[in-house]
This record gives C-alpha cells, structure tokens and sequence, in this order.
C-alpha cells in the first residue's frame, strides 16, 4: 500500500510558509479529482496529494508538532490513499440548507451502499464503504462517507488502456442519477492504478 511517513511532512513552521503555494497545486489538482451527480453528491477521489494536504492542515489546526500525534494523523489518513488496485473517495452530500439537509439526509439512508463506478462492459462496482466506523443508523445517513471501490484485473487493464468510464447512484430517493466520468477525470483516477497484464 502506498502511504505516507513523516519524511513527506513540512513542519509546522516549513509549511506555513509552503501553504499558499501547495493549497493553490492541490486545488488544481483536485478539479480533475471529482464528481457531482445529481447536484447534491460529490465524489472526491483521494490520493497521496491530496491525503498529505489534509494531513498537513490538520497538523496545522491542531498545532501538532509531537511525533506520535503526527503518527495518529498519519495512521488515521494512510488508509484513505488507493492502493494500485482500487479508488478511494469521499462521499458528501450537500445541502446547504438545514432543514433540507435534515429532511433529505433522513431520506437517503443506505445512499453509501447504491453508489457505483463502472468501467466500460465491465459490471458496475460498488464500494465497500465507511471501514473506520458506521455512518448511518436508523434515523439518518452522514453527510460524509468513505468509499473503497476494488477493480479486477481486467476492469485495470481497460482503464489504462482509456476505456470509458460511468459513475452513478442507484438510491430510490436519488432518481438513479448517473453520468459519464470526463476524460480528464478518468486520466486522473487511471494514474492511481498499477499496470498489470491480463492473461
């Protein structure tokens, strides 16, 4: 697994003077990261940039300078990056109104689960969601969940390879929102993956 240590860190003092800098690379970078479909639910999709980024700023909000709460950010982060073989991302679900939110998110329990990437003829993927902790109970889903979405071997081959690529939510609260993933975004998540030959 790829995963970051505390050589790939900035101190608290060398990365006040970095931020600006690296905020502005990883906002760039997470243009091509991300998704939204149906309006109200966006995909980002996590890699070693933009786990180090979210690092970082915690380490900074926290003021955390000490190695084992470095190591605590860094053993709760690690596990968001993909591994050559998967896609990891964060689900949120975006309704800035609060009543709205209340009410929609009561409505859209078990959304994690009907959230689906598929590669071109290749059978729609599902993620396995939420391995930190459960985020949904009888009343309500979160606003916020962890999706692992695993490939096959030929599912990896075909997407370096540039084959197209389809995200969606098949949710009966959601209208079964579904879209093609732009080129751009598809190249990107490509890079997360190990070449690997199919036999």
């Amino acid at each position: 697994m790829t995963s970051l240590n505390r050589s790939d860190l900035w101190s608290l003092e060398e990365y006040a003077e970095r931020r600006a800098q690296f905020r502005q690379q990883v906002m760039q970078h997470k243009r091509h990261r991300q998704l939204i479909i149906g309006g109200h639910a966006r995909l980002l999709f996590e890699d070693e940039l933009s786990i180090r980024y979210q690092i970082q700023e915690m380490l900074r909000i926290e003021k955390v300078f000490e190695a084992e709460g470095i190591q605590d950010e860094l053993d709760a982060y690690n596990p968001l990056i993909p591994d050559g073989h998967n896609w990891k991302a964060t689900l949120m679900l975006e309704y800035p109104d609060v009543e709205q939110r209340r009410e929609r998110l009561a409505q859209l329990r078990g959304i994690e689960d009907t959230v689906w990437l598929q590669v071109k003829d290749c059978d729609k993927v599902y993620p396995i969601c939420n391995e930190d902790l459960e985020r949904s109970n009888d009343e309500k889903t979160s606003s916020v969940h962890f999706l692992r979405f695993e490939l096959t071997p030929i599912m990896i081959q075909a997407v370096k390879q540039g084959a197209g690529l389809q995200a969606g939510i098949d949710h009966p609260a959601f209208a079964n929102r579904a879209l093609g993933v732009p080129d751009a975004v598809r190249d990107s998540l490509a890079n997360d993956l190990h070449d690997i030959s199919v036999n």
